[in-house]
């Protein structure tokens, strides 16, 4: 019988090769959580939200149940690049007006979305039932998901700090562009500070070149490790593509208006590894939507 480590290697085999269907991709391994995976950058403007749309297409084309929140309430557009207008936002199931079902959105790809709305701001106002009665119904997202990403606002504010810290792992996203590259790095040591075994996993986006992106990643990770104490790990990189803004005019994701673009070929590797990544670790690290939940709720209480 197989364990994880040869399952996932057999995944990966499969992957590369591209000679099984994609229904076969999804992993043989029960799991107990999905991962929940927090997509933030330093400042706005580096394409975030654009690539937590894509990845969570890419990871549902592996076989995988992906859900998006998007939780960034200044500038929610989740469903903007969907091209899709929410009925519902997480705000109803606070005020225990719908469940968790009916107000998770279809998105394209199999892949569902919810709007956080001014959500969270609500949490905070609940009594312990009530925050209890909200917990049960949001942890039925753990059953119907594998990954959960989280769109969360861009900056170093508490607001994203508190996500940032509530996630099992972190997604950053920056720019060759030296004020993204500072404020990366801001984001960074901000982490470190308040946990340096936090996984921060970096994606470099709108790069000129390959060789520009991987100088970029290498630097980030050895000033960090140098003057922080903390590993990175690069997740990979999207060059400048002009399909990219075409498809935000169209309100599609690239993924499927430009299957074949080198773009999207690049984003589907970035999916790959962040499968492999993902099984490599401890289920047991991994609590899932209401573990999430649970802590956020910690940091807005303290």
């Amino acid at each position: 019988m197989m364990d994880q480590a040869e399952k996932l290697r057999k995944i990966v085999d499969n992957l590369k090769s591209m000679q099984i269907n994609k229904q076969d991709l999804v992993p043989a391994i029960e799991k107990k959580s999905p991962k929940v995976i927090n997509v933030t950058s330093g400042k706005g403007g580096v394409g975030k939200t654009n690539i937590a749309v894509n990845l969570g297409i890419a990871l549902s084309e592996l076989g995988l149940k992906v859900i998006i929140l998007d939780a960034d309430f200044g500038l929610a557009n989740i469903d903007v690049l969907f091209g899709m207008i929410p009925k519902h936002t997480l705000l109803d199931v606070i005020h225990s007006e719908k469940d968790i079902f009916e107000v998770l959105s279809d998105g394209p790809c199999n892949v569902k979305f919810i709007s956080g709305g001014s959500g969270v701001e609500e949490l905070v106002k609940l009594d312990s039932s009530q925050l209890k009665m909200f917990l049960s119904k949001i942890s039925l997202m753990d059953k119907i998901a594998d990954v959960i990403l989280i769109d969360t606002g861009a900056g170093l504010s508490d607001h994203v700090m508190n996500f940032v810290m509530s996630a099992d792992e972190v997604l950053l996203v920056t720019t060759p562009e030296p004020t993204s590259i500072t404020d990366a790095y801001a984001l960074i040591k901000m982490i470190s500070n308040r946990d340096k075994e936090r996984l921060i996993k970096v994606i470099v986006n709108r790069a000129d070149n390959m060789n520009e992106a991987n100088d970029l990643l290498n630097k980030l990770c050895l000033v960090s490790e140098k003057f922080l104490s903390l590993k990175l790990s690069p997740l990979g990189y999207l060059l400048h593509d002009d399909v990219v803004v075409k498809a935000v005019k169209a309100q599609n994701p690239f993924l499927i208006s430009f299957p074949k673009s080198n773009v999207s070929k690049q984003i589907r590797d970035i999916s790959k590894k962040l499968i492999c990544d993902e099984f490599q670790c401890n289920d047991a690290e991994m609590k899932g939507i209401k573990g999430f939940m649970n802590r956020l709720v910690g940091f807005l209480h303290a």
